[in-house]
């Protein structure tokens, strides 16, 4: 087994990777790498050591090491072609890069953990509650007009958009987040977890996950 995924349970980031691993039926081992406070494994000089960044996710193929979400999954796709997670015609190619990064550079990087841990510490603000949600609907209506009528975020297939929509919506109903005007994007969450594939990803389904 050539293929490591160094993950967090609840980075939704290491999600999608996880998703994207198990729908291409990539042999692969997950290395835990916690990030909860007072453990705080990516700040380790070892994991530090691969990846300077100390965030997951981290993928090892062989003597490659990569970090960042869509860098991976982009190397999945060019490296492991034959499950296709990318439409092979523009303009749909296109447009589920574009929804990818709705998500992975407008929507997560607002909501992530350090983010959040930044704003209760320096301003004494609880950024689980209306920040969470502002950014959440922001997102999510653009989101909810560009979705197709399913049953997946761009039609009959899955592709890369399901895998970068199914953590975020599972976040958002972590932090209780309404999300009753956005039928689409529900409906497409609602397939993918009836996949094996969305199921073995799951946060609770992860070894390090409590």
């Amino acid at each position: 087994m050539s293929i490591k995924l160094y993950s967090y349970w609840r980075s939704s980031a290491a999600y999608r990777v996880r998703i994207a691993l198990n729908l291409k039926g990539l042999d692969h081992e997950i290395v835990p790498v916690s990030l909860a406070p007072g453990v705080a494994e990516h700040r380790g000089e070892a994991y530090r050591a691969k990846n300077p960044q100390m965030l997951v996710p981290f993928l090892e193929d062989g003597d490659l090491g990569i970090s960042q979400s869509m860098a991976i999954l982009e190397y999945l796709e060019e490296t492991y072609p034959e499950v296709k997670l990318l439409p092979q015609r523009e303009p749909a190619r296109s447009q589920v890069r574009a929804f990818c990064n709705m998500i992975a550079c407008d929507i997560h990087p607002l909501n992530n953990l350090r983010v959040m841990k930044y704003i209760k510490t320096e301003f004494g603000a609880d950024p689980t509650g209306d920040w969470y949600a502002h950014w959440i609907h922001e997102g999510f209506k653009a989101a909810e007009t560009i979705a197709s009528d399913g049953p997946y975020v761009f039609g009959n297939e899955v592709t890369l958009a399901d895998a970068f929509l199914v953590p975020q919506v599972y976040n958002a109903r972590r932090f209780n987040v309404p999300l009753d005007n956005y039928p689409k994007l529900v409906a497409s969450v609602d397939h993918c977890n009836e996949l094996t594939a969305f199921q073995d990803a799951v946060p609770e389904a992860q070894s390090d996950a409590g």
